[in-house]
């Protein structure tokens, strides 16, 4: 053994020796391994699930909504369909997944508020995934508040204002859905800012990709809880929209978004190009100029014939059949010569069906649905008096001259019939089940342009087989789509869906609901749960301090924009050039997410409850400590300034721990209050305390 590694090391150049050395040094050595641990973050998540933990199984009664969710988890766990009217199935499936971790075999009565959970319900694990949430949503906003360039001091603000909310934790105690909602939104928030930023520095590497499909994992999972998660899936694409619009106009990043697409790809059409064609217009959807073997019937159902020829039709879906080869009609070849030929403006060309080597025709034949214009087929000859007419005409929409050549992707085209003058135009109609419900496409006489008679070429290749086997696997494609096959699950899931959609049960009022004005003034609360025989209760109450400040704070962030915004107007630049662009995304995100949460409601004919405006309140709350930092750093002129200013930040967090701790008692409901300390908690007329008589 050992003269064998003395041997190999002296293959090695390295004399035996000095390698026992250096072996040795590094046994002598610690392994010693570095963690970059950000012990904010691991103090936020703890302090979450504290707060959000402690004591979960108390009460052990159905709590307000619980009566409702847990009538559907029953169902999930005793395998019985049903039909939820209240919106999309996935947060019942999360509830229902903590139930099934516990063990919950679904038997219980879900039959009134208050009611004493059976020994066999695992109210604990019911819900811990409601209370995992809350907890994580609270180190999620320390790091949204970083990912959008502000300080780790601001940072803290916006998750210790999460940490001490009293609604966000009472709702995050419960068997509810709206702290999974709220988990949701702000991870697809991060994780689009995650993104963002990572284009910067990495763009297209694994960091940049996981977090890109983290966005869109997130935002449907948001939907999938609630509906209402469609405004936070709108306000990523909207501020994504942005953000790719600014790309574009950079002129030092390489916008290669066309030779992406058409990478590998012919740019110039010749004769012999295999394309498939793809209507402009896109409605009602967009669709490739498709043909199959069926022939359209020889009579229609109102009596009409029809020149039985092979059907041409507009389909909706990539598949082998859309493939077309462009042919020269003075020649009988249909591969591409070396070197090409490219087809140009006002060329004669003839379009064969790749799959059946038809060539696309049209006549004097009123189309099935729309008879006024003419059918369009690939010609089958049935000796008849009925000859080919299949030479079309090629007019580049938007050339620049009159020699431009066909380009892929880039060339908006035109094809008028030679005999006829009739353009080939997509009618938009469905066509009966003898055409699968596939789009109708006509030859339009009409002399007026319009979108529906434009096409382009999105798929090209230059065809090298004359041969009609060896062609037909040249254009093959794995992913072929059987139209006629019997799509009974995707039928019954959309059916699913649209019931889900429009199913409503009748309104009734209901005494604690609410109009969106009073949420914002939180002149409303609700009676979540009351002691049976104690005064201890639980009600979705907010911190009034952090609701009034949160208000203002978004108040005071749209004027300033609009004030530094007409300032620039007139080129006077209040904030640097990053600081700028840091306020205008800070602002878009977080009065934009308050915007899309809240405003809506506003259309919404349906009872609505307090707990809806939490999804908003959240990006105000994350909005505040932004607005206070900004004030610090641009508005407050000297030290002495910033120092009252920071004191005063210091007193008003001090007044808001204070309100929330004095609203403990109502959040977690262990605490028997007396008729007079509940009376005091009473700050507005309007809070329905619930006092028992004795």
């Amino acid at each position: 053994m050992g003269s064998h590694f003395a041997g190999h090391a002296e293959t090695l150049g390295v004399p035996p020796s000095l390698l026992f050395c250096k072996m040795l040094r590094f046994l002598k050595q610690p392994l010693v391994v570095t963690a970059d641990i950000n012990l904010n973050l691991v103090a936020l998540t703890g302090l979450g699930l504290l707060t959000r933990l402690w004591q979960l199984s108390y009460p052990r009664a159905v709590v307000f909504d619980e009566v409702y969710y847990g009538q559907y988890i029953s169902f999930y766990m005793k395998r019985i369909f049903f039909l939820d009217d209240s919106g999309p199935p996935f947060g019942h499936m999360l509830l229902a997944l903590g139930g099934y971790l516990g063990g919950f075999d679904g038997n219980f009565l879900w039959n009134r508020i208050g009611a004493e959970y059976s020994s066999n319900v695992p109210v604990w694990s019911l819900r811990l995934l409601p209370a995992l949430a809350g907890a994580l949503s609270v180190p999620m906003a320390y790091q949204i508040v970083l990912e959008l360039h502000f300080s780790h001091c601001t940072a803290m603000g916006a998750a210790l204002l999460m940490l001490i909310e009293n609604a966000l934790l009472t709702q995050s105690r419960l068997m509810l859905l709206e702290s999974l909602l709220i988990f949701f939104n702000l991870l697809a928030v991060l994780s689009y800012l995650k993104f963002f930023n990572s284009q910067t520095h990495s763009p297209f590497s694994l960091r940049w990709c996981l977090w890109l499909t983290l966005t869109g994992v997130s935002c449907s999972c948001s939907v999938g809880i609630k509906y209402m998660g469609i405004f936070t899936y709108l306000l990523v694409l909207s501020i994504a929209a942005v953000h790719a619009w600014n790309l574009i106009g950079d002129q030092t990043l390489s916008n290669g978004g066309l030779a992406r697409i058409t990478q590998g790809q012919p740019l110039e059409v010749a004769f012999g190009s295999q394309v498939t064609l793809k209507s402009v217009f896109g409605k009602p959807l967009p669709c490739w100029l498709h043909s199959h073997k069926n022939t359209y019937p020889m009579i229609y159902e109102n009596g009409r014939g029809s020149s039985h020829q092979q059907q041409v039709t507009c389909y909706p879906f990539k598949d082998i059949n859309n493939w077309w080869i462009v042919k020269d009609p003075g020649r009988h070849q249909l591969v591409v010569n070396n070197p090409p030929r490219p087809v140009r403006h006002g060329d004669i060309v003839q379009l064969v069906h790749g799959m059946t080597t038809r060539l696309l025709n049209t006549h004097d034949v009123a189309a099935p649905l729309s008879p006024h214009s003419q059918e369009v087929s690939c010609y089958i000859d049935y000796n008849i008096s009925m000859p080919a007419q299949n030479l079309w005409k090629l007019d580049i929409v938007n050339r620049e001259s009159s020699r431009d050549t066909w380009k892929t992707i880039l060339s908006e085209v035109r094809f008028v019939h030679v005999n006829t003058s009739a353009v080939l135009k997509l009618s938009g109609a469905h066509l009966p089940d003898w055409g699968f419900r596939q789009l109708e496409v006509v030859g339009e006489k009409s002399r007026g342009h319009h979108e529906s008679m434009v096409w382009n070429v999105e798929e090209h290749r230059y065809g090298q087989s004359q041969e009609q086997e060896e062609r037909e696997l040249e254009l093959h494609s794995p992913t072929q789509i059987d139209i006629s096959r019997n799509l009974s699950f995707m039928a019954r899931f959309s059916e699913l869906q649209w019931k889900m959609l429009t199913l409503k049960n009748e309104d009734s009022e209901h005494k604690y609901s609410s109009t969106p004005l009073e949420w914002v003034t939180l002149d409303t609360n609700i009676a979540y749960w009351l002691h049976p025989r104690t005064s201890a209760q639980i009600h979705l109450l907010g911190n009034i301090v952090i609701w009034a400040s949160a208000s203002l704070a978004t108040v005071a962030y749209i004027l300033l924009f609009l004030w530094y915004l007409l300032r620039r107007r007139r080129s006077i630049w209040d904030l640097p050039k990053d600081a700028w662009s840091h306020w205008v995304l800070a602002g878009a995100l977080c009065t934009g997410g308050w915007a899309f949460n809240y405003l809506p409601f506003f259309l919404m004919e349906r009872m609505l409850f307090l707990y809806h405006y939490l999804p908003a309140l959240t990006f105000q709350i994350l909005l505040l400590p932004i607005v206070l930092q900004h004030v610090s750093d641009h508005l407050c002129r000297s030290q002495l300034q910033r120092n009252i200013f920071s004191a005063l930040v210091v007193a008003w967090y001090s007044s808001a721990c204070h309100v929330s701790n004095m609203l403990r008692p109502l959040t977690y409901g262990d605490t028997s209050l007396s008729p007079g300390e509940l009376r005091a908690l009473r700050w507005k007329d309007s809070w329905d305390i619930l006092i028992r008589k004795y």
